[in-house]
């Protein structure tokens, strides 16, 4: 049974998968309360925060109403102060080159109210965004909440990652003033602002400057190819960095004689401690700290795009800012955790722009070859289709109709004579066929014996 228009238009509409996983820490339920609540397994629930399914009916408007924020949030936030934001942040994109990295001071980052103590451990780990949470008293020089798009700007993306969340939107759009962009414009305008900075956070990954240009143009074709899906996402920049850690870090690069070790480290002392100790962190460990540290994304959303729950992102942060402080003496001399952040936050910043990283290709040269590439698939997939038919039709017009058992081989019998025909005769039937030959040559008489 169909659902009808009008069910369609009166379910509530959902917020995106992050935001989603977002809004449920921020009040403080697990997935396994929201899936009591619903009525649904974990399962089901995380598999609603990662994107793969969407609630429909009236698990949809229960869910819709559990997350839904408290009206303080939604007070705080008004469409004016959205509009004024993310003018801003078009703004600051605007007078920011891709190749120019401005050094803004990093925001002292708050610590999560969703991450329990239990799994943190002793020392709370702090989260980069500061709208998120309130920030902690012993921070007072944090950078205020008007200001959440310059944060993102520093370090290793060299562009604005909040600005990239609208390519391709109305939000642009209206924030410009001008015409509707196109389809490969607004493609056009997201990889020159985000695909310098993405080369280097996978140099930074995997240590291999061809590697790390190959995964940012590999990533950028697959979001060309599926633009209408990017383009409506709220993070297009995010949606193509998750695609090119995921190429950049997938072990297959082994067997490939290029990539099978790491370029040549750093000559400075400093950046190669810091490069020997990225590399020498497990995959899942060094995205979390360059995500956390080098980006500068909150502890939910790091969570979020390693797949991994919020503790578990806490305990792969804290132990890889551990195996780090190993290397380097000056961040073990840092008491808090947010003053290792914003170290280490420097320091990657600084091991990024000091090496030579390979300039991507224009844009225009990816979408091409994305266009080439899905076309190339489809003539072969049309040409494997078409060669199966014609060796099936070959294999029907030429195999038997019928069985036809096969003849066994001979074999030779031992102890008894072959037979090759009739007998050879004797002297005694030669005379008889004789007999019989000369006296029955005039008509059917019977034989008479003769007596002797």
């Amino acid at each position: 049974m169909t659902r009808s228009t009008t069910d369609e238009a009166a379910a509530p509409q959902l917020p995106s998968p992050k935001e989603r996983r977002r809004l449920r820490e921020a009040k403080s339920l697990s997935e396994e309360q929201v899936a009591a609540a619903v009525g649904v397994t974990r399962a089901t629930v995380r598999s609603w925060e990662t994107g793969r399914t969407s609630p429909r009916g009236r698990k949809r408007a229960l869910y819709a109403k559990l997350i839904a924020p408290e009206p303080e949030a939604l007070a705080t936030t008004t469409p004016a102060a959205a509009a004024a934001a993310a003018a801003a942040a078009a703004a600051a994109a605007a007078m920011t080159a891709p190749a120019t990295v401005p050094t803004v001071p990093e925001p002292e980052p708050s610590v999560p109210e969703t991450v329990p103590e239990s799994a943190a451990g002793p020392t709370p780990v702090p989260s980069a965004e500061p709208t998120h949470g309130p920030a902690p008293e012993a921070a007072p020089e944090a950078l205020p909440e008007a200001a959440p798009e310059v944060k993102a700007m520093t370090v290793v993306t060299e562009a604005d990652t909040d600005a990239g969340r609208n390519t391709g939107t109305d939000a642009e759009t209206g924030a410009a003033g001008e015409r509707r962009l196109s389809p490969a414009e607004a493609f056009d305008e997201l990889y020159a602002r985000t695909a310098p900075g993405l080369v280097r956070q996978a140099y930074l990954l995997t240590g291999r400057r061809a590697l790390a240009r190959e995964s940012v143009e590999r990533a950028f074709q697959l979001a060309w190819h599926r633009w209408p899906e990017v383009a409506v996402d709220r993070d297009p920049a995010g949606w193509v960095r998750a695609a090119a850690y995921e190429y950049a870090m997938s072990p297959w690069h082994r067997l490939r004689r290029a990539h099978r070790h790491p370029d040549a480290p750093p000559t400075e002392p400093g950046k190669q401690a810091l490069f020997d100790a990225l590399l020498d962190l497990p995959p899942a460990y060094r995205r979390t700290l360059l995500l956390y540290d080098g980006v500068g994304l909150d502890l939910p959303e790091t969570a979020a795009e390693t797949e991994a729950s919020t503790p578990a992102a806490a305990g792969r942060l804290m132990t890889a800012r551990a195996a780090v402080a190993e290397r380097l003496p000056e961040l073990a001399a840092v008491a808090t955790p947010a003053g290792q952040s914003a170290l280490l936050h420097d320091r990657l910043g600084g091991l990024a722009r000091a090496e030579h990283v390979p300039v991507p290709r224009p844009a225009r040269a990816v979408r091409t070859g994305s266009e080439d590439k899905a076309r190339l698939w489809t003539r072969a997939a049309v040409a494997g289709v078409a060669l199966l038919i014609a060796v099936t039709g070959l294999t029907l017009h030429t195999a038997p109709t019928h069985y036809e058992p096969p003849i066994s081989p001979a074999e030779r019998v031992g102890g008894v004579p072959p037979r090759g025909g009739p007998q050879k005769l004797t002297a005694q039937d030669l005379k008889l066929q004789k007999t019989l030959r000369e006296q029955l040559a005039h008509g059917p008489e019977r034989l008479i014996p003769q007596l002797r």
